[in-house]
């Protein structure tokens, strides 16, 4: 059997993979599907340690209600919980969802509005890796031009499509940058966590936590991925933190760079276009 065999084999059982897959989520069946979803509620925000972790997210109590019974579960996110809090007041809503009848087994989403999707992970990793192995094929009978055409010109394609729509965007968010107010914030925590790789190399993270009061009365508690110079020594630092007034999830430090950085976001995609497109038209020319 030489390795076109076991190539179509390992195509066969992916096809499998994604046609179970699909056909799961077609009838509604799959476990994101299948999880009840409800909006929880921030009734306490623990203030965060200086020198402590950022593994968790922000220490919060959670309340929500079981739709079928009408009981109110009370809980907390320690330990893993599903996607992190690292922002939180007093207040704030946040999506929560739990197999059928399992209130107490929640995982917390930061968008209450979020319908989880369909289910559908496994079945597009399996239709990608079917993709990538019939481009790796083609290039390997045919001559490596087909791999630039068969890679770069679905995403040339792709990229089209999705341009408008990010043209869009980018304004929406200009526009939401332009529109935010201005706060003063202090640096409350400074978090460090140290890891160590499968290697043996060991990594360390700083990330400051700021705190700052809306306008509208909100007393916001948050991680900063970014816009804090020397973050390992910003511990106690007065900062200017500037929100979206009907999200304070939204936050800026660094606002003057964020709206360079929207600015330049769609000469970025414009010229990734071209030179996607243009790579293929190069695997055409070549064959």
């Amino acid at each position: 059997m030489d390795w076109h065999a076991y190539l179509a084999l390992g195509f066969a059982v992916l096809g499998v993979v994604a046609l179970v897959g699909y056909g799961r989520s077609l009838a509604g069946v799959t476990r994101a599907q299948r999880a009840v979803r409800v909006r929880g509620r921030i009734e306490e925000v623990r203030a965060p340690r200086h020198g402590g972790s950022r593994r968790g997210g922000i220490s919060v109590v959670v309340s929500y209600r079981e739709p079928s019974t009408g009981e109110e579960v009370v809980v907390t996110n320690d330990g893993e919980r599903g996607e992190m809090i690292t922002v939180a007041w007093t207040g704030r809503e946040i999506g929560v969802h739990y197999p059928r009848g399992r209130p107490h087994d929640y995982r917390f989403s930061d968008d209450p509005e979020a319908a989880g999707g369909r289910g559908l992970g496994w079945p597009n990793t399996a239709l990608f890796l079917i993709y990538v192995g019939l481009v790796v094929v083609a290039s390997i009978d045919w001559g490596w031009p087909w791999a630039l055409i068969g890679v770069c010109g679905p995403w040339a394609l792709i990229g089209v499509c999705y341009l408008p729509g990010n043209v869009r965007d980018v304004r929406r968010r200009r526009e939401r940058l332009a529109s935010m107010a201005g706060v003063p914030g202090r640096i409350v925590a400074v978090l460090r966590d140290v890891s160590t790789d499968a290697e043996g190399g060991v990594s360390r993270t700083v990330t400051p936590v700021v705190a700052f009061t809306t306008r509208e009365g909100a007393a916001v508690t948050a991680h900063c991925e970014k816009g804090v110079a020397d973050p390992a020594e910003a511990y106690g630092r007065e900062v200017t933190v500037h929100y979206p007034q009907d999200d304070p999830a939204g936050f800026v430090l660094d606002h003057a760079a964020r709206q360079r950085s929207v600015r330049s976001d769609i000469a970025v995609n414009v010229v990734t276009l071209v030179v996607v497109a243009a790579a293929a038209v190069v695997g055409v020319v070549l064959l």
